[in-house]
């Protein structure tokens, strides 16, 4: 029996290092589930999720797989070596880089290749600089593992990017060990130029700082007629000391096959190899058979299409915005989001973002997402409309949109 001023065994709890902000964009996609299940005629633009699907020779692949009923065990912890290859030589192709296969590592999805990169070049207490806005799964990782993450103001005067004037500020007292670059970015679709950089990847290295570039969203991408890197810069172009992230989600549309991958510096390829083999043994192995055929002509020629269908859609969203009466939008230069500030017209109806997008769902059945899970700080302004649905679904959102704000 026990005695009343005995306390008993310890309680048990979560640990410090797994308190990090949930995504508020998956509660809204639970949400956008529960109405359309009651009937409810929902338009989601909230996930960045492309509606094409894979390329028709990936699933060919992957269905002619399936019907062999070949057995599928475990690859190389970072990937069966035909698909390194492939992305290698896409690598030469798109940046005329010329990769050895063993550069490259495939990861289950890009989260899984940010959590190895994280791992293997930064130690618990390194500050890590990233830009706010920004996709919150950088932030939150890191300080899961125990990184000091330095957020870096980054507005519509430097066009939401980290430059090596705001880089100095950051480092400045404290040293940074690194930074991770998006571009284009998520939720601002902005992109950095080859200059800039160069600029952000010299400060780096002069100031022994690893550079996480991601760039998963290269190749869906708007660029100006006749302008130069119309598929993005990769950072490997100007330093190899970078950490590459790239993924097979966005511009093959490929993203519940959960493929990602990374260009390996060389003094990293042995740890992260090591951690890969401890933390997932190898990637799924179906989507790696089948994702070798995402690199046929055919492939890139479908994706294109999907790209310039994007294009279209944003035309549409920039042709309407004086009618959505927002405030200040990022320029959108790549990947398929419209991040703007709501407007003091609209804020003084709905006093937060969060507020505005769960009206705006519950009322008229549109889905956003609130700029607070992007920017803790400024975010309560802002939304992010993911133009990824298409062009009939967005035009539709615009008409609910107006019409909703006019109530």
């Amino acid at each position: 029996m026990t005695h009343p001023t005995d306390p008993g065994p310890p309680r048990l709890h979560a640990s410090r290092r797994s308190a990090v902000a949930s995504f508020e964009v998956m509660d809204i996609l639970d949400r956008v589930a529960v109405l359309r299940s009651e009937g409810r005629d929902v338009i989601s633009l909230c996930a960045g999720e492309p509606s094409q699907g894979a390329p028709s020779a990936v699933s060919a692949a992957s269905e002619a797989l399936h019907a062999s009923r070949r057995a599928l065990t475990y690859t190389s912890a970072l990937g069966i070596r035909e698909l390194r290859a492939e992305i290698a030589q896409h690598y030469g192709r798109w940046y005329g880089l010329d990769l050895a296969p063993e550069q490259v590592g495939i990861t289950t999805g890009s989260s899984g290749a940010f959590l190895l990169a994280f791992l293997a070049a930064f130690d618990a207490g390194d500050r890590v600089a990233l830009a706010r806005p920004g996709y919150p799964a950088y932030r939150n990782i890191l300080q899961a593992l125990g990184c000091e993450v330095v957020e870096i103001e980054c507005g519509p005067d430097v066009r939401f990017q980290p430059t090596p004037e705001l880089l100095d500020a950051a480092h400045d007292g404290a040293p940074l060990a690194g930074l991770v670059l998006a571009s284009p970015a998520n939720p601002t679709g902005t992109m950095v130029d080859r200059a800039e950089l160069t600029a952000v990847a010299q400060w780096c290295a002069a100031h022994g700082v690893r550079l996480v570039s991601d760039e998963i969203y290269h190749g869906v991408t708007y660029p100006e007629p006749g302008g130069a890197d119309p598929r993005g810069v990769c950072a490997w172009e100007i330093d190899e000391s970078a950490i590459v992230i790239s993924s097979f989600s966005k511009y093959w549309g490929m993203t519940g096959w959960r493929l990602g991958w990374m260009l390996l510096p060389e003094d990293l390829a042995r740890p992260v190899d090591a951690l890969a083999g401890n933390l997932a043994l190898s990637p799924p192995t179906p989507a790696q058979q089948a994702a070798i055929a995402a690199f046929t002509p055919e492939s890139y020629a479908e994706c294109d299409a999907a790209v310039a269908g994007f294009a279209a859609t944003r035309e549409l969203l920039l042709d309407n915005a004086a009618r959505l009466g927002w405030g200040t939008a990022a320029p959108a230069d790549g990947a398929f989001y419209y991040y703007a500030d709501l407007g003091d017209d609209v804020l003084s109806h709905w006093s937060t973002s969060s507020a505005y997008c769960a009206a705006l769902l519950e009322e008229a059945g549109v889905a956003l997402t609130p700029g607070v899970d992007f920017d803790e700080v400024g975010g309560r302004r802002s939304v992010r409309l993911s133009f990824a649905a298409g062009r009939a679904a967005v035009a539709e959102a615009i008409e609910r949109i107006v019409e909703f704000q006019s109530r």
